[in-house]
């Protein structure tokens, strides 16, 4: 056991992981053995994963953006001294991923009571090696099991950790727009080139949520989906720089996008659209939603004023919208979709109602909103089931 302590000291491509508090509680307990050093080490890794020590070190090991998955992410070959100090530092972990309450009680004199954990058959080595020759699909680091993530008010990329599950077998009609995108999203995933795209439309026809289906359905093929807001847009170049050298493929999403005609983060978006020095990457694309059609919220008194190439400023604004590769039109479902849809959640829901029932309700639902969506439709259904 004392030699175990030895050996994590020595790890260097791994040495991030000493300071996790499983593994730190651990060396604490292996460098002065106490009930109380046991206890507390049981305890942060009951906290991390409820006391399964084999998990704990693979989630480590597969979460760790160490200088060896950095380089092979950058498409470089790790030098040999560094596979080989990789390879060591997998069997010391191995080793840790092993240990028993018993093993580490042979260290005790105490015989009184003390928590139990356990593990389960782990082949690191196997594991990360395969892992790490796929990095192109599975990632590294928070990239590594999350797989939707927003941009916070620092302009650092952080998980979603209860992401939106949208499958794309939940979502009525709009086929033909759903491949558009389903198909430009595989050409990235495939190193291919790829388009930006813009998604416009009526509100509630599904726009927001195709792109999170399309991120949910090519996640486990490297896919990853970054929210941006539109008052962050400024940060995308940093955004890209920090994406560039990842091998996994980005989708910076940009929901509910629109602009006033003066707003100065209309220029941050025609940067990155038409590429400037910082705004380049293969390996990112950016999908937005509008219900505008040109993005701009235009007035009549636009078309006014004493701007002498006022034709020229308006052409620029409207035409944002063609610097996008990909244009795809989202409009209202007639009736016989509408219902389509409404009859299809309430049977994934289980809601059992006649048909006519169902129809009529849904009908006067959308004659006192003012219109048919698949997002009222969602409504109905909900409001249903709040009344059963």
């Amino acid at each position: 056991m004392n030699e175990l302590k030895n050996k994590l000291e020595t790890l260097c491509v791994f040495r991030h992981i000493l300071s996790d508090a499983v593994i730190a509680s651990l060396c604490a307990y292996l460098e002065a053995p106490t009930s109380s050093a046991y206890a507390g080490f049981v305890s942060e890794l009951y906290g991390a994963n409820g006391g399964n020590i084999s998990e704990h070190i693979r989630e480590l090991c597969e979460n760790s953006s160490n200088v060896y998955v950095r380089t092979l992410g950058k498409g470089g070959k790790a030098p040999d001294h560094l596979y080989y100090s990789l390879i060591s530092e997998l069997d010391i972990l191995q080793e840790v991923a092993e240990l028993t309450k018993a093993k580490l009680c042979s260290l005790l004199e105490y015989k009184g009571f003390l928590p139990d954990f356990v593990n389960t058959k782990l082949q690191l080595k196997e594991f990360y090696l395969h892992r790490v020759n796929s990095i192109e699909k599975f990632g590294y680091g928070i990239y590594a099991k999350n797989h939707m993530f927003y941009v916070d008010a620092q302009d650092r990329i952080v998980p979603v950790h209860n992401p939106d599950r949208t499958e794309l077998s939940h979502l009525i009609d709009y086929q033909r727009q759903r491949q558009i995108i389903v198909d430009n999203t595989k050409a990235l995933l495939a190193g291919k080139p790829a388009a930006n795209i813009l998604l416009s439309g009526d509100a509630g026809t599904g726009k927001s949520s195709t792109v999170k289906a399309v991120a949910n359905a090519l996640w486990q093929d490297g896919l990853r989906i970054i929210e941006v807001r539109k008052d962050q847009l400024r940060a995308i170049p940093k955004i890209l720089d920090e994406l560039s050298a990842n091998p996994l493929k980005f989708v910076l999403f940009i929901d509910d996008l629109s602009f006033g005609k003066d707003d100065d983060n209309f220029n941050a978006l025609k940067a990155v659209l038409e590429g400037s020095v910082t705004a380049k990457s293969s390996n990112v694309v950016i999908y937005a939603t509008s219900n505008r059609r040109h993005i701009i919220k235009e007035k009549f008194s636009d078309r006014e004023g004493d701007d002498v190439h006022r034709n020229d400023t308006m052409q620029e604004l409207i035409s944002l919208s063609e610097r996008f590769g990909i244009h795809v039109s989202f409009s209202k479902p007639n009736k016989e979709t509408f219902l389509r849809i409404v009859h299809y959640l309430a049977k994934e829901n289980g809601l059992e109602i006649p048909k006519e029932e169902l129809d009529a309700h849904a009908e006067r639902f959308a004659l006192e909103r003012g219109g048919r969506s698949a997002r009222l439709a969602r409504q109905i259904v909900d409001n249903l089931l709040s009344e059963r």
